[in-house]
This record gives C-alpha cells, structure tokens and sequence, in this order.
C-alpha cells in the first residue's frame, strides 16, 4: 500500500460477522470436496423470508417507469416521510411530523455513522451498553471519541443498573446509546424503563438515541418517544429490515426532534444521493401492511423459537423464556463461549455466535438466529447432538 491509513482505522477491526462469513466460505468449500453438507449458520440476523408481494409489486412497477432511476431527494420522497409518520402514529401512538421529524436511511446502521459523524469530537464521550451492538462502539472511536461502557447484565434483566451510572464520572457525556427491545439478549422494551432513561439523560444533558429495530419481532411495539419529555432529550432510529424482511433494502428511518434531524442531514446530504425510488415505494407499500403481516411473520418465528431453545437446552443453557426478539440468547454450562462456537462450528458444522463480540458480558452466552427455517434447525439440534453425545 503506497500510503498509510488514517489513525482512526487502528481503533477499528473488520466487523466480526464479515470476518466469520469468508471463514465459512472457505469451510464450505473445503466441506463441498470432502462431499459434507455446508455450514449451517444461525449466526447473524438475516431474515430469510421475503417482504409482501405488494411491496415487491411495487418497486418492480415503479422501475418499469420513465425517470424513476434518477438522483432523488435527500430526505425520501414525501410518500415516504408520511408512511413513515402514520406507522409510528397507528403502532406507536407517536405524532411525528413528516416534514421535519423523520429522515429517512439506507438502514439504521448507517444512522449510527451519522450520528457520530454529527456530534462527536474528538475527546468526546459515549455511553455504550455491554452487551451491546458493535458498531456503537466502532462509531465512536473511528469519530475518535472515548466509549465509556455501561453494564447490561441478566440479574438485572439485562436493562441499567440506573445507581451505577448515576455514580458514574459523566463529564464529557455527549450521546447514549439504548437498544430495546434489545439485542442480543432479547429483554422486552419496558416503559418504565424507559421513563428512568429519558430522565437520566435529561438531568444529564445527554443526547439519547434508542435503537428500535426488533420492536415487531416476537415483541409489542413501543418507543420511547412515547414517554412525556422524551421529544426533547430523545432520538429513534428504526428499520424495516426485521420487521418487513426487507434487511438487504436498507430501509430505516430517524425520527424526533427537528434540529438534529437538520444536523444530520449536513452530513448525510455529503454521503449519498439519495434512496432509489422503487425502493422507497415499495417501503410505503410494506409500512402499510396490517396487522395480519406482523401475525404471519410471528407465528413462523414462535415455530423457530421453540427448536432454537430446544437446541440450548441440548448445550446444557440457560435462557429467558421471556425474551424477545430475532434470536435465543442462552448462558452457556461452564467455560468461554468462543470455545463452544467454535467446537460446534468445526465439529458438528453449525455456527452459533459467541457472545463476546457483544462485550464483556456476553463471554458466558451464546446466540441462536431465527433467520433459519424449521427444518434447518431441526437439522442443526440434530448435528450438535451428535456431538454433544460424543
């Protein structure tokens, strides 16, 4: 390479699912010429079912017009912001105004970038949840800001130790992550947690920013701009990816207060040129599914559910019957995570996702995605018993 990279890439690692994926490709390779099936991965969150055929009706229509494959806007068509609108109103019960209180993104992961692009300097703070979304924490040191982790952990049913961060030194605090319903573990979104959040960061002059993509899956949907006095402490993000199968679209969305959507979008308006419009029709389309959908996509992942933790029984974990969510987030019997993943991995040809990736407090647990049908998962109860017999 002729020159060096930027300091700020020594912070940051290849994120660890792009990692694992070219290693069980080459597995899988290796497997095809020794005649072995493939991999069986329930590792990341990929739904595998397809969004509505209104919404795919849709985008294939919008393409077949004239001037539809041109730049558009910035900030979505208006059709958009408002299916966008009348989704948090009719599910959420939060008034959003379209003009000003939604932006939309090629995803929610892009909205973390953005975000930290918007509000960080360098020196600057970041609460982060342990366990927590990885990119939180890669955003905020590529923005070479410093991330201050705060514990997640099951006694607590995996929400803030609200004393511990109160004797936390705050200075210098600017943003805070949150993610419920949350990932990895799967605890429901509770409004009174909620409640102590948004007053948390108020007293502290945070900004706040829930991460609310799983609030559809196996959950009832709730944000926590719904909490009186969220609007003016608080940002959403939200996606399509979960809820409408719809993750390699990249549809998601920003919503509350007006100022910092107009920060944003400084930065965003620099990044990218706007979503194809086929794509942002036929999220209209999907946002204005009835609850038949939301019941549909639930009863097939009730079936996954049941096998997956049938599967963590099997290893011997421990797990919330409670828990929510696109995956089985279970404690393993003894020893490391990683040590378990990996045995399955090369032993039994199924890959679980070791919980460290998440942080410290993930080393004992182990996730299974629903992103795999019944009979996969059956299969993989079957290859790991094997294993575990042996």
């Amino acid at each position: 390479m002729i020159i060096k990279p930027a300091n700020r890439t020594l912070s940051v690692k290849e994120y660890y699912f792009s990692i694992k994926n070219k290693e069980i490709a080459r597995l899988n390779a290796q497997r095809a010429a020794e005649g072995k099936d493939p991999i069986i991965n329930l590792g990341i969150g990929s739904p595998d079912g397809a969004p509505s055929k209104e919404a795919v009706d849709a985008m294939c229509a919008c393409a077949q017009k004239p001037g539809t494959h041109g730049y558009q806007s910035y900030i979505g068509i208006p059709e958009l912001r408002g299916a966008m609108a009348s989704w948090y109103k009719n599910w959420y019960g939060v008034e959003l105004d379209p003009a000003s209180e939604i932006q939309p993104l090629t995803g929610s992961k892009e909205g973390i970038l953005l975000l930290s692009l918007t509000f960080l300097n360098a020196g600057d703070k970041v609460l982060v949840p342990d366990p927590g979304y990885p990119t939180y924490t890669s955003a905020t040191l590529m923005c070479e800001a410093q991330v201050i982790k705060y514990d997640l952990v099951e006694k607590n049913g995996w929400y803030p130790d609200f004393e511990q961060l109160e004797s936390m030194d705050l200075t210098g605090v600017k943003l805070m992550w949150a993610n419920y319903p949350n990932m990895p573990t799967g605890a429901p979104a509770r409004r009174e947690v909620f409640e102590k959040l948004v007053d948390f960061a108020r007293r502290h002059g945070i900004l706040l920013i829930n991460d609310n993509p799983y609030g559809f899956v196996l959950n009832k949907p709730q944000s926590i701009l719904s909490i009186p006095g969220a609007r003016e402490v608080c940002m959403e993000m939200n996606s399509l990816s979960k809820s409408h199968n719809m993750a390699g679209w990249r549809v998601g969305m920003l919503v509350g207060d007006a100022d910092v959507i107009k920060e944003v979008l400084k930065v965003k308006s620099q990044m990218d040129s706007g979503m194809f419009r086929g794509i942002q029709e036929a999220a209209v389309t999907a946002l204005n599914a009835g609850p038949e959908w939301y019941e549909s996509l639930n009863e097939e992942y009730r079936r996954r559910q049941v096998i997956a933790r049938r599967i963590m029984d099997l290893i011997g974990c421990t797990y919330d019957n409670e828990a929510g969510g696109l995956y089985v987030w279970g404690r393993i019997p003894s020893g490391m995570a990683v040590d378990w993943s990996d045995k399955f991995l090369y032993e039994a040809g199924v890959f679980l996702t070791p919980g460290f990736i998440f942080g410290n407090n993930g080393e004992k647990y182990l996730r299974i995605s629903l992103c795999a049908n019944v009979s996969t998962l059956e299969k993989a109860y079957e290859k790991i018993k094997a294993v575990c017999a042996r």
